[in-house]
């Protein structure tokens, strides 16, 4: 048998050397772009994870590019992060160094499992030739009044001492370190996303992604169409707008509440009250804001205070209550308990007013159909002509519009941390906040005395006073660099547009380059990234198509997710669980090819799957069988030209098809077990014709790449096969009228037989009792009765059961 580690290492060399997987670009081919989403550069190397998401698309890859298109399937890494960082303040080792040296063991190993990256367009987000064009973009984003600066609440961890977005917190802690967040103002620089909000909602339509996705999205996005409502103070200066979706039960509003942070508040609280609001203030001020959005015991407190309603002037009370937070819509709602769950909890546990103001069957809250009740000039109406009447009603006494509002808010686009891309800011003394020209690009991060951040969350860059002072040759106004660095979204933000033309000084990407190249036509990578990197990559893509660099509206045309590869217990793996499957120690003992083969096989590619060490064991001995096809006990081809016969010729056809459409579906478990079927007829028929084994060696080569290039050598093949021309199937040899059938007893499965689709009972029955577990399931006798379908069914059923 062929040793896999000596096949390995020769191939990878061949492929390396004769630049097998370079894409051309512009080519007369055509181009199909295969992306998995790149790497965190950890020091623990590649985990088994990290082959089921890279596995899919070099399996489509390989394929395609045996079709005659031209492959851009590269690879980089999303070097910027927290983990360097938090290993430098803890050893005073520069982060450049550890993402270096881990960017070249996870390229190492990479290569060492057969991909077929093009590592001639490598990219790396901490490379200064790379973060120049981040912040470039940046000023863009600035020009245009998408990038602003502003004093917000943001998640602060004391542990880490910087800002964390939304999704980098779970259940009140740090996503990484599991350190717990507090919420605190702080000035930050924000991307206004939500200028893009209705675009990025509309244009999922365009998308071929997992309907899950998209509907991820447009929840995070969610959009809202309703209407902005007045509520006078008493004293008839001030007024609290409220956004609802449901204009048309504006009478069954029996209270207001505002999150404790509004503005109003304090206009609004009586003397009495004064304390007990205050207390309430100081306690929603340290609650973070995911906490406050889902907590399931309500809270609240009145402030004594009344508003107006707009239609009636009645009197409604207004309280304030931490699920309300202030930089979601106006920071207030109007509560109608009679038609809102929420609400009514609260008007419950506050024993409030509850007003049924839509008629229905049901109990309160309703939310089901019905005509307007308990609402003066709205009685008797159906649901939208109600709210087309209150809109037009609000707007002649300007008290209130029509309103389109989203759940999406700004993106917050600053930390305070050390290993990030600088911003290319300069604030000037008097004139100004201004962006640092192209020519002044890219801003290198300096060096520091110390990785961490102050106490108070000052950057680490601020330490560097002779970087951060800044010198004018065109001004002698006192100016200073901005300290805090960009995300690490930022530059994960665009890399795909930097593959296309990974070595331009000149621009981040031509746009003859991406022109040709974009958009992706496989992305491959993580659910997590639903409303993190998928949305944030869609909103650059679209801002550079409104500037006129990209000419897609959309980066990602195709996405595809990975399941996990669970443990042999079913659970995820963690060294806790002590379920951890050791990568190196898999390849060392079954090869590449084997792993690589196995993942495909374990089951449908976006489902989780468990390990088993079973499993791969059965891929090596299917490697083992096709090997001896092909050569005989001391290794030496033995092959023929034979002619194929029917059967086997038919068989080969149909494999050509089918494997040929599940890789393109990515179902790659499937294509897997048809070259196993095919591999079946092969042995039963003992044909070792180059006619059967070179396709099928070239149909094996997206999987196991390595044995088939042993393959195509040892069946005298010339050249790569990785580069051979796929091949084609006669479609008409692949038809049969022969089907397999299931043999029941008793109706259960006891065998099959193969038969025509038009074939008589007798001749089924009389095939079916051929078989020996047929015969003992009937005890020797005939059978009483008999269930025959042709081509369908066949179930036999025994005396003792009538």
């Amino acid at each position: 048998m062929f040793s896999s580690s000596e096949i390995e290492k020769k191939w990878q060399a061949e492929w390396d050397k004769a630049q097998c997987f370079k894409a051309e670009n512009n080519s007369a081919r055509p181009k199909f772009y295969s992306l998995d989403m790149f790497p965190y550069p950890s020091g623990t190397g590649l985990h088994i994870g990290h082959l089921a998401s890279y596995t899919p698309g070099e399996v489509l890859s390989r394929m395609k590019r045996a079709q005659g298109f031209n492959v851009l399937h590269p690879m980089g890494f999303d070097a910027f992060g927290l983990p360097a960082e938090q290993y430098a303040i803890q050893t005073g080792v520069h982060p450049a160094k550890t993402t270096e040296a881990a960017i070249a063991n996870f390229k190492r190993q990479l290569k060492s499992f057969g991909y077929s990256f093009d590592w001639n367009r490598e990219v790396s987000t901490c490379d200064p030739k790379y973060y120049k064009w981040t912040q470039f973009i940046f000023t863009k984003l600035f020009e245009k009044g998408l990038a602003y600066q502003k004093e917000v609440p943001v998640n602060w961890c004391p542990a880490l001492k910087t800002v964390l977005a939304n999704e980098e917190v779970v259940d009140g802690k740090s996503e990484r370190g599991g350190h717990p967040v507090i919420r605190q103002p702080m000035k930050q620089w924000m991307l206004k996303i939500t200028d893009y909000a209705d675009r990025l909602l509309q244009d999922l339509d365009l998308l071929d992604w997992p309907e899950r996705t998209k509907e991820g999205q447009r929840n995070w996005i969610g959009k809202s169409v309703g209407a902005n409502v007045d509520f006078m103070l008493e004293n008839l200066k001030d007024k609290i707008t409220v956004f609802t979706t449901r204009p048309d039960t504006l009478f069954g509003a029996s209270f207001v509440v505002l999150a404790p942070e509004h503005p109003l508040v304090s206009n609004l609280t009586i003397p009495e009250q004064k304390t007990i609001v205050e207390n309430y203030q100081k306690t929603s001020a340290s609650k973070l804001e995911v906490d406050r959005k889902a907590a399931t015991t309500k809270s609240g407190v009145f402030t004594g205070g009344f508003v107006l309603h707009p239609l009636n002037n009645k009197k409604i009370p207004v309280w304030i209550a931490d699920c309300v937070l202030m930089d979601y819509g106006t920071g207030a709602i109007m509560a109608v308990p009679g038609h809102d769950e929420r609400d009514f909890e609260f008007a419950e546990k506050f024993q409030l007013p509850i007003v049924r103001v839509v008629s229905g069957e049901g109990a309160l809250p309703w939310s089901g159909e019905g005509n307007i009740i308990n609402s003066e000039f709205l009685n008797g109406l159906i649901v939208e002509k109600a709210k087309e009447r209150v809109i037009a009603e609000l707007e002649k006494k300007k008290l209130g519009t029509k309103q389109i509002v989203f759940k999406l808010r700004d993106w917050l686009f600053s930390r305070q941390r050390y290993w990030g891309e600088p911003f290319p800011v300069v604030h000037f003394e008097k004139s100004g906040t201004k962006m640092l020209p192209l020519a002044e690009l890219p801003v290198v991060l300096p060096e520091v005395v110390s990785y961490e951040p102050s106490e108070k969350g000052e950057a680490p860059l601020a330490r560097n006073q002779d970087w951060v002072r800044y010198a004018s040759a065109a001004s002698a106004e006192k100016a200073w660099r901005e300290t805090d660095t960009m995300p690490g979204s930022a530059g994960s933000s665009w890399y795909f547009l930097r593959y296309c033309d990974p070595n331009n000084d000149q621009e981040f990407c031509s746009m003859e380059q991406q022109k040709y190249w974009m958009p992706v036509d496989l992305y491959v990578g993580g659910p997590e990234h639903t409303v993190g990197h998928l949305l944030y990559a869609r909103f650059w893509h679209k801002f550079l198509f409104d500037l006129g660099l990209v000419t897609t509206p959309e980066p990602f045309q195709k996405l595809a997710h990975q399941g996990m590869i669970l443990g042999a217990d079913g659970e995820k793996m963690s060294k806790s669980r002590g379920n951890v499957v050791n990568l190196d120690d898999i390849h060392t003992e079954y090869g590449a090819d084997a792993l690589r083969t196995f993942i495909c096989f374990l089951g449908p590619m976006d489902k989780d799957k468990p390990w088993s060490a079973n499993g791969i064991e059965g891929i090596k001995r299917f490697f083992e069988r096709i090997w001896r096809l092909t050569c005989d006990e001391e290794d030496k081809a033995h092959w023929n030209t034979d002619a194929l016969n029917e059967k086997v010729d038919r068989v080969l056809n149909q494999t050509i098809l089918k494997v040929t459409a599940d890789i393109e579906s990515l179902s790659h478990n499937t294509a897997i077990s048809q070259l196993m079927i095919l591999v079946n007829e092969l042995t039963r028929e003992n044909c070792r014709s180059k006619l059967a084994l070179v396709p099928l060696a070239q149909m094996l080569m997206p999987f196991a790449p390595h044995l088939a290039e042993e393959l195509w050598k040892k069946l005298n093949e010339t050249g790569f096969i990785s580069l051979a021309t796929w091949p084609k199937a006669d479609a008409s040899k692949a038809v049969t009228d022969q089907v397999t059938l299931g043999v029941q007893v008793n109706g259960k499965l006891r065998g099959e037989i193969s038969v025509s689709l038009t074939e008589t009972e007798v001749n089924a029955v009389g095939l079916a009792m051929k078989i020996s577990a047929v015969n003992q399931a009937l005890g020797g006798k005939p059978a009483i009765k008999i269930i025959y379908k042709a081509g369908k069914i066949l179930n036999m059923i025994s005396a003792k059961n009538l």
